[in-house]
């Protein structure tokens, strides 16, 4: 892939295991040292699927600093599923019917001095579609995180969800960890407060819903991340362009 760049920012591919290092670091500062996980004795969040993923750098040439990264795991189809860090959490075999390339996305993470430049998510999302469209992938999927295990915390977030944005029924994850939030179920007679909904949607997952994505009908609340997460699927080629436009700044 061609290196991707924007203004003082450039996304390209990790190329050694020096650059895999940085991204896994810069992930166990979000992750873990600013989200009160349990840190790691080396500084790195790392797991066996770094081996088989490929990892996107986002970095300043300002500085040098990695602001953004995240790692993907091409699949041939969705035979493949249970592959994915998601399948770990989610039963997904309504997905293995689904006949065409897909994506996991994980990890996505952006360093807390970058958060307040739209410019950083923009190019990520620019790399990712790049890549995306070089392997024909039709679904783009991950876990998209809440801070925390409150789930009351974010029940306007959850109601807006089971409103409107809740997986088709062909597609829908089953229930698989042994702790989730049901909220589908729980909230089904909940309306949510927009503004409140809003303030507490995580950027990704805002993202994802801006250009048509669609989430589990629970959170799996992960104690060792600290975080309630909910499966997200994107159909590449159900984003509208207007959306596809706005994201990229065009």
């Amino acid at each position: 892939m061609v290196p991707f760049s924007r203004g003082a920012l450039t996304a390209r591919l990790a190329e050694s295991s020096a650059d895999i290092e940085a991204a896994q670091r810069l992930r166990h500062l979000t992750f873990m040292e600013l989200r009160g996980a349990a840190p790691r004795p080396d500084g790195r969040d790392a797991d066996a699927l770094d081996d088989l993923c490929e990892h996107m750098l986002v970095e300043d040439r300002r500085t040098g600093r990695l602001v953004c990264c995240f790692r993907m795991l091409p699949l041939a189809s969705g035979a493949e599923i249970d592959r994915s860090y998601s399948a770990q959490f989610y039963d997904l075999e309504a997905l293995r019917a689904y006949d065409a390339p897909m994506m996991e996305m994980g990890r996505f993470c952006v360093h807390p001095e970058a958060r307040t430049d739209p410019n950083v998510i923009r190019t990520a999302w620019s790399a990712m579609a790049a890549y995306v469209d070089s392997r024909g992938v039709e679904l783009l999927f991950g876990c998209s995180s809440f801070d925390g295990t409150d789930a009351e915390t974010y029940a306007d977030a959850f109601a807006l969800l089971k409103t409107k944005h809740l997986a088709p029924k062909r597609w829908l994850p089953r229930v698989k960890a042994p702790r989730t939030f049901p909220f589908a179920r729980l909230l089904r007679f909940r309306r949510p407060d927009l503004k409140a909904a809003a303030a507490k949607m995580p950027p990704l997952l805002r993202t994802y819903l801006m250009m048509g994505g669609w989430v589990s009908d629970h959170a799996v609340v992960d104690q060792n991340l600290n975080t309630l997460h909910v499966f997200t699927g994107l159909e590449v080629k159900r984003v509208p362009p207007s959306r596809v436009r706005l994201l990229m700044g065009g």
